[in-house]
């Protein structure tokens, strides 16, 4: 098998729904799917010192973050039975309420599907060099650790 290459992961701003619904749907042709995990990171209209978060204005260094996911899809190709893993996370600016984080994985059974999906954003969460800034709505900033 041909090792796979480094795949653009970046959205810009939110992840629509309808995308979301196409990438689901493009999916009932593949016969040898069982079981799909989805999980979906959305903006909160978090308060932090009586302000309140309006959006998220996501930031990375792309090349450096897309090595790094590569690093993180083979390690959980390797580790468990997929048939497909999708991942788009938005760069910009997302409003409260918008989805900034797609995480799609389909195996021939379930239990591998929801594992994956499940460590993926973990590892996402922790190793992935990409960046918020809390947007308030005053439009002032403050860092946001991307935990």
């Amino acid at each position: 098998m041909e090792p796979r290459k480094p795949k653009n992961i970046f959205v810009k701003g939110a992840v629509s729904a309808s995308f979301i619904a196409e990438s689901i749907q493009k999916h009932s042709s593949r016969h040898d799917i069982g079981g799909h995990s989805i999980f979906l990171g959305q903006v909160r209209a978090d308060k932090v010192e009586g302000k309140t978060v309006s959006a998220i204005d996501y930031t990375t260094y792309e090349e450096m973050a897309l090595e790094k996911m590569h690093e993180i899809r083979e390690a959980i190709f390797a580790k468990y039975e997929l048939t497909c893993m999708h991942v788009y996370h938005s760069l910009g600016k997302v409003a409260a309420g918008e989805i900034c984080l797609f995480v799609f994985t389909s195996s021939a059974h379930r239990k591998p599907a929801i594992a994956a999906c499940s460590e993926l954003v973990e590892r996402i969460k922790a190793e992935l060099p990409v960046w918020g800034k809390e947007v308030f709505d005053n439009e002032t900033y403050q860092w946001k650790e991307n935990k």
